[in-house]
Formats: structure tokens, C-alpha cells, sequence
């Protein structure tokens, strides 16, 4: 199972990749978000895009959301921003506490992002799925801040008036939106048999994880890899045919934490762990582009609690207990296991 945070080279990438301390963390941040105030119309379309990533994936939360419940992975524009508040209000089902419950059979159809569900039979040789995998340079995402500067920084949707002013961005832009969500995502009570934190610093992760794996229990993080010497960014589509290589590998742990990125101008991480079963996975993908995968998906077994409406039953048109949903995570987000 590992000594330490399990894979230490994994994990250092994960530092590398997520922690910057300084001035360092701060370029990413503006070129992140500060680009949105451009007048090129592309380039704004192109950040914009990038600022809602984290949901493209979970927002699907849905797929982010799936944290968990949520899910993990479909991409978020302003109309689905414009219908959340209205899903918040007309439901208090398990989805509409996460973004990605969504009711409108037009977005399961049009939005390529929700293709990262399946159930757990899926998982053999030879089988093919069109799968959506958001081809984002972790490099160009907001990094954390160190811990004493995060907690020093107000993180409550009623003080975010005051955050606009702090990082200058106006009533109403696209990244006033995306920290609205993000607070009022964080600031939601948990559903059953649930446990929530949004990490805003490395150090607060992983104190979260302790708490649920216990002090003194070794534990490693897990994520999607896509192999530097398959196919360049250029030959591949976020969205294609991928199909199982190999023997998918179950990894043994007896309790999981999904951490699952959301935009912000420094970088913040919704992280739950379920009471319920789930399993984890590492599937080896072939991309029809010549894309190669090792991708780590994580199969629900349990979803009778969960409500009729949540997107994954849509997608996959099945009904709630009947069968597992499963859905693959995009290579930043994170499962932990002990």
C-alpha cells in the first residue's frame, strides 16, 4: 500500500504541479484570470473556458460532482451557471447540493463532458467508450497558497464583495461567477453519509485526509496520466474513442477521498469521502488518436440513495440502486486511499 504519502514521485509531481509559494504563485494567477479582461474576443472565450474546467470534469460534478454525488468531470458555461441557483431551489435531492445535477435532457445531449460515466461491467479487455478527458496543462492552473497566507485570506460568499475588490475583478465577470459557485459550492451542507472540506492549501488537504484515514495511516494519492510520448495535444480531441487495454488494476482501500479542482484565482480543491461502497481503478486507455491513458476511475456501488434526477442515470439510462455508477477521474483531480 505504500510507506509515507505512498508514491513519493507521484507526489512530488503533485507538490511540483499545485504548490508555489510567493511571487511564484502569483503569475499563474493572474495570467489565469486576469486574462479574462482582454478584448481578444478568442483568447477570452479560451480562459473562459479554462475557468471552468474543474467542472467540465465534476461539474459534471455531475461528473464533478460527481464529487461523488456530484461527480467529477463536465464543463461548465453560463447557461449551466444560470440554472444552478434554480436546481438549488427547486430540489433538495442528493444532486442539488453540486452542480451537476442537472435537468435538462438538451445538456446530456449536448455537452461532450458528461461522457465519463459508465458501470463497472465496462471495465474489460477490448471494451470501447467515448470518454472526455479535458486536455488542460496543470502547469497554467492556480497553484495553492501556503497555508498561513490561505487561512489569512476571507473564504465565505459573504465577504465576496471584498474578495472581488482584493483580486480587482468586477460585479458580474466571469470570474466574479466562478468564485461565487466555488464559496456557495464549499459553504453547502453535506449529504448523508457525507464527509466535505475545500482544501485551499496543500497542508489543509492533508490534514483533511488524516482525519478520515486516521492518524499515524499511511496513505498515497491517485490520478490520471496521460503519457507524455503518445500523441501530441494537437492529433488529440478532448473527445474520442478509448478503448481498455489492459486488465483494469482494483485498488484495495477500505475508505476513499475525491478531490476535485474548482475555479478560483488561487487554487482550491473540493475533497468528500462517502460512507458508502466505491472502488477504486487504475484502466489503462487507448485513444483512437493514439492517446495512452492510465486513468483512474472510481465505481459507486450503491446509488439507491441518490436522487432520480442526478445526470449519470441519464446518461447511462439506468434508475437509482440499479446498476453501480462509475465515471473516470481528469488527470487534476485527486483520490486518496490509505
Amino acid at each position: 500500500m505504500g510507506r509515507g504519502l505512498g508514491s513519493w514521485s507521484l507526489f512530488f509531481h503533485v507538490l511540483i504541479m499545485m504548490c508555489a509559494h510567493g511571487n511564484a504563485a502569483r503569475e499563474p494567477l493572474k495570467v489565469h484570470w486576469k486574462g479574462l479582461t482582454g478584448h481578444d474576443h478568442e483568447n477570452k472565450q479560451l480562459m473562459e473556458k479554462q475557468i471552468y474546467a474543474e467542472k467540465e470534469d465534476d461539474h459534471n460534478r455531475g461528473t464533478n460532482l460527481l464529487r461523488l454525488h456530484s461527480m467529477d468531470g463536465d464543463a461548465m458555461d453560463d447557461h449551466l451557471l444560470t440554472h444552478r441557483k434554480q436546481e438549488d431551489d427547486d430540489h433538495k435531492g442528493i444532486n442539488t447540493k453540486h452542480i451537476h445535477a442537472h435537468h435538462s435532457s438538451h445538456m446530456d445531449h449536448m455537452d461532450p463532458s458528461l461522457n465519463v460515466f459508465f458501470i463497472e461491467k465496462d471495465l474489460k479487455i477490448g471494451k470501447t467508450m467515448v470518454i472526455h478527458f479535458p486536455n488542460r496543462d496543470p502547469s497554467s492552473s492556480p497553484h495553492f497558497l501556503p497555508k498561513d497566507e490561505a487561512i489569512s485570506i476571507p473564504f465565505s460568499s459573504t465577504k465576496l464583495s471584498h474578495l472581488l475588490q482584493v483580486f480587482s475583478f468586477s460585479e458580474g465577470s466571469p470570474q466574479a461567477k466562478a468564485m461565487e459557485d466555488t464559496l456557495r459550492q464549499c459553504e453547502h451542507e453535506p449529504i448523508k453519509g457525507e464527509t466535505k472540506f475545500c482544501a485551499t492549501s496543500l497542508e489543509s488537504m492533508l490534514d483533511f485526509a488524516r482525519s478520515i484515514f486516521g492518524i499515524g495511516v499511511h496513505f498515497k494519492v491517485l490520478t490520471t496520466t496521460h503519457h507524455k510520448n503518445s500523441a501530441s495535444k494537437s492529433q488529440t480531441s478532448l473527445l474520442q474513442n478509448y478503448t481498455v487495454l489492459e486488465v483494469p488494476t482494483e485498488i484495495p482501500a477500505s475508505k476513499m477521498i475525491a478531490c476535485h479542482t474548482m475555479p478560483y484565482p488561487y487554487a482550491v480543491f473540493y475533497c468528500h469521502h462517502q460512507k458508502s461502497e466505491s472502488k477504486v481503478f487504475k484502466v489503462s486507455l487507448g485513444g483512437e488518436y493514439g492517446e495512452r491513458v492510465e486513468a483512474v476511475a472510481v465505481c459507486h456501488m450503491d446509488t439507491s440513495a441518490w436522487g432520480r434526477d442526478h445526470v449519470s442515470f441519464r446518461v447511462l439510462g439506468i434508475e437509482p440502486g440499479t446498476p453501480n455508477v462509475c465515471h473516470f477521474f481528469p488527470a487534476d483531480h485527486l483520490v486518496w486511499v490509505p
